[in-house]
């Protein structure tokens, strides 16, 4: 790319809003003038001096490279209006659209399509304009070049590299979730059999190795290239170690699903550890009204106690039953562009897909997602393990076999206050139960001792309800304080990634948090908070 020879120039808005040029550069003729984006000595030279926009420079280099690089759409039209061949080629065989491409001049770029510019020219490398932009990681100009004048996204170069290949070598993860939302073909090997995969873990950039995995069939953590090397190889000699764990995990974890899906029909996965969260609650339910409500060899129950024992049993029904709506309710599954096309009557936005007018996009390209195929509201994730996108995701609960998102949280949180209070109940009945046999305790035998020699479905329950009673206090807690800051696990996780989770500062603040006191009772009484609300803009559309 000849971008090393090409001169970097402020933007266009701050030299309009100073009135000056950078350093007072002096501009002596038409290439000056149009880097630099000086319409009227442009049109000096030009009407005045007679001098030629169809003539290169020294270097073979155009005016109106230079002008579609800084993205003076208006220089770019007056140029071809006066002589200016959008076709032409420098040294390298680069034309002013992969110029363009460099600064993701969208505007330039529109000029120059419309005006007959080849939008597949490719240069001595085979670069075309959709590889220069991946190349730099100008999302929003490929984007923009695919949709409207459709660019070939998956074009190879003289090396048998995709654009894709190159997002992944740079790391640029928002263009590698936009080219495979738009299908490119992820298991393509170049000329020295690497995937795009191999680059991105050469390079151990661990986001786009991440992005190219979830999206992928994990056929492509094997395959290997011309020297015999897989990606995890290639991460580990490399020194990225932080990569080669992460390729390994999840190859490791490809592999035992497949090994579980050959002993059992269907996989483990999909069924996660409710059934077997379920069969707990059950034995110790059981346990509780056997050996600590009718058991035979305790002293005769008293009314107060058996009135919290019947409660405990009550809150215990209450809780599996809350169990099973968080298992069984959809967290909040968004469509997929598959679903909408099995209903005709149903328009898909994906079809006709434009970004600037969608009602949920706000420039996050983050949003993409690959798998589905979808634009996702901002607060959502992909859930590897449901395999759906889950609005206003919190985390994948393998306890429940379920995603807990949206329409669920609530429910969620319920069957977490009530499994609370069950145990701690069910603990408190049940201590007081077992009290009343200490004095039948030999002298020579400690109550503790007896107790467990005498009473050992008693000693079982309480190790059992402890465990819970453990596990659920510090889960509803957690959930407690997320749902006073109106966050979620996820986000908290993951706040770094995120760009809405940044103020103007830079610093972590949180847009969707209103007060505990308002975020508590919008989602009690609502079920969820309302995302279209917000306490302050995001930094994408300060930038704005």
């Amino acid at each position: 790319m000849a971008s090393s020879e090409i001169e970097i120039v402020s933007d266009s808005n701050d030299q309009k809003n100073s009135g000056q040029r950078p350093n007072e550069v002096v501009i002596i003729d038409v290439f000056g003038a149009s880097a630099y984006g000086d319409f009227e000595k442009l049109r000096k030279y030009v009407e005045e001096d007679g001098v030629s926009l169809s003539q290169a420079d020294g270097n073979g280099y155009y005016a109106l490279q230079w002008a579609c690089l800084n993205n003076f759409a208006a220089i770019a039209q007056y140029i071809i209006e006066h002589g200016g061949d959008v076709n032409d080629a420098d040294n390298a065989k680069q034309t002013a659209l992969h110029w363009a491409g460099v600064r993701g001049s969208i505007a330039a770029a529109d000029v120059l399509l419309q005006s007959g510019a080849r939008v597949e020219a490719a240069d001595v490398n085979g670069y075309r304009a959709v590889h220069v932009a991946a190349q730099y990681g100008q999302t929003a100009f490929l984007y923009h070049i695919v949709a409207k004048y459709h660019a070939d996204f998956d074009a190879p170069d003289n090396d048998g590299r995709s654009p894709l290949h190159w997002a992944a070598y740079k790391g640029f993860a928002d263009t590698i979730r936009l080219l495979l939302f738009r299908d490119a073909h992820q298991g393509r090997q170049d000329k020295e059999g690497c995937t795009p995969l191999h680059w991105a873990a050469l390079r151990g950039n661990v986001e786009a190795c991440t992005v190219l995995v979830h999206a992928g069939t994990k056929q492509e953590l094997v395959v290997k290239d011309n020297a015999g090397f897989t990606p995890i190889q290639i991460a580990s000699d490399k020194g990225h170690r932080h990569v080669a764990y992460f390729l390994s995990n999840a190859w490791r974890a490809h592999s035992r699903s497949k090994r579980w899906e050959g002993v059992f029909i269907g996989k483990v996965g999909d069924i996660g550890f409710a059934p077997l969260l379920f069969c707990i609650f059950l034995c110790n339910l059981v346990l509780f009204i056997n050996s600590i409500l009718f058991a035979p060899n305790l002293r005769k129950i008293t009314a107060a106690v058996g009135l919290w024992g019947w409660i405990t049993v009550s809150l215990a029904l209450g809780s599996m039953m809350m169990f099973y709506r968080c298992s069984s309710k959809d967290p909040g599954y968004i469509n997929t562009s598959g679903e909408l096309r099995d209903h005709p009557d149903v328009e898909d936005p994906l079809l006709n897909i434009d970004l600037n007018s969608s009602s949920i996009w706000t420039g996050n390209w983050s949003q993409l997602c690959p798998t589905c195929k979808i634009i996702r509201p901002v607060r959502s994730k992909h859930c590897s393990s449901c395999k759906r996108c889950v609005e206003q995701f919190d985390h994948h609960c393998p306890w429940i076999s379920n995603c807990v998102g949206k329409r669920n949280k609530w429910d969620f949180f319920v069957f977490l206050c009530m499994g609370n209070l069950t145990t701690f109940l069910a603990f408190v009945v049940a201590v007081q139960r077992i009290w009343t046999v200490a004095p039948a305790v030999p002298s020579e035998e400690t109550w503790m001792l007896f107790v467990v020699f005498q009473y050992p479905g008693i000693v079982a329950f309480l190790v059992m309800d402890t465990i819970m009673f453990i596990a659920a206090a510090v889960l509803m807690i957690a959930q407690a304080s997320q749902i006073a800051q109106n966050i979620t696990t996820n986000e908290l996780a993951n706040a770094v990634r995120y760009g809405y989770l940044r103020g103007p500062d830079g610093q972590f603040r949180n847009p969707y948090n209103y007060g505990c006191w308002k975020n508590c009772a919008d989602f009690l009484i609502n079920g969820y908070t309302d995302d279209n609300e917000i306490a302050w803009p995001p930094l994408q559309q300060i930038a704005r």
